[in-house]
């Protein structure tokens, strides 16, 4: 194996992808599949976990299916029990369940308010401080890929229907990471965010489906975010090529966030 090959290889190690069954999380569990490392795929559902542990399985990926309710506080350490208990250690954690709720910010519901925050922020906070307890630190290494938005480095436009909580829980993973970074960068644990723009998925499909036509124009490569877009850039952020990268948000958008 090539010196670059051998940064690139996950063999042997664990990755916990949260919301993995599906869109921007199944995305990223191919790649780091694909590249050696067993799959500890998280999500709500036990059918759509099923259904991605199978689909990868076809394409000759180790993948277990974990559900779990990050949205509550105790979800994150009993699941952390369920995967040292299955694989020993956590190698990689990628955070990447999350939830959106649109609404003018004048009228935002309480309850959306905090459902978004529970899982956005509390939960990811709650799951990765377990994470690096009982595996990284005692290992003497880890690594966290965070996956925030674009909609966490600026507002959202005015001709759009208000996402408050989203907005402002995305931007406090983008200063969660950098913080956690620089207190756990002397201790061997990177912490580093991929920020997405425009990308269709489940989530994001009613307003994609209003206003794609004006993100396309908005965004330079003039295209939405696809099916392998995020694959190298979370790769890169998860294996040893990126061993010198730490508290970093890598906007991975088309270059939305360059000229808007």
């Amino acid at each position: 194996m090539t010196v670059l090959a051998n940064l690139f290889d996950l063999s042997g190690r664990v990755a916990v992808v949260t919301g993995g069954s599906r869109g921007l999380g199944f995305q990223v569990a191919q790649a780091l599949g694909e590249y050696g490392a067993t799959l500890a795929l998280v999500a709500r559902k036990e059918a759509e976990l099923d259904a991605a542990v199978a689909e990868l399985a076809s394409r000759g990926i180790s993948a277990h299916g974990f559900p779990a309710d990050l949205g509550d506080r105790q979800g994150g350490a009993a699941l952390v029990d369920a995967v040292i208990e299955r694989f020993g250690r956590i190698d990689i954690l990628i955070n990447n369940a999350g939830a959106t709720w649109g609404a003018p910010a004048e009228n935002y519901p309480p309850e959306a308010w905090d459902k978004i925050f529970n899982l956005n922020v509390t939960g990811l906070f709650a799951l990765t401080s377990e994470v690096a307890r009982r595996s990284f630190l005692p290992a003497g290494k880890g690594v966290v890929v965070n996956i925030a938005s674009i909609a966490g480095l600026r507002g959202h436009l005015p001709d759009r229907i208000g996402t408050i909580a989203y907005n402002a829980s995305k931007g406090a993973v983008v200063n969660m990471t950098r913080a956690l970074a620089a207190e756990w960068g002397p201790r061997n644990i990177r912490v580093n965010a991929l920020a997405p723009g425009f990308f269709p998925s489940k989530m994001t499909s009613a307003t994609v489906e209003q206003h794609s036509d004006a993100m396309i124009r908005g965004t330079p490569l003039g295209k939405l975010g696809g099916p392998t877009d995020l694959m190298g850039p979370a790769l890169l952020l998860a294996s040893d090529a990126g061993a010198h990268i730490t508290g970093q948000i890598l906007a991975v958008d088309g270059g939305t966030t360059v000229v808007a």
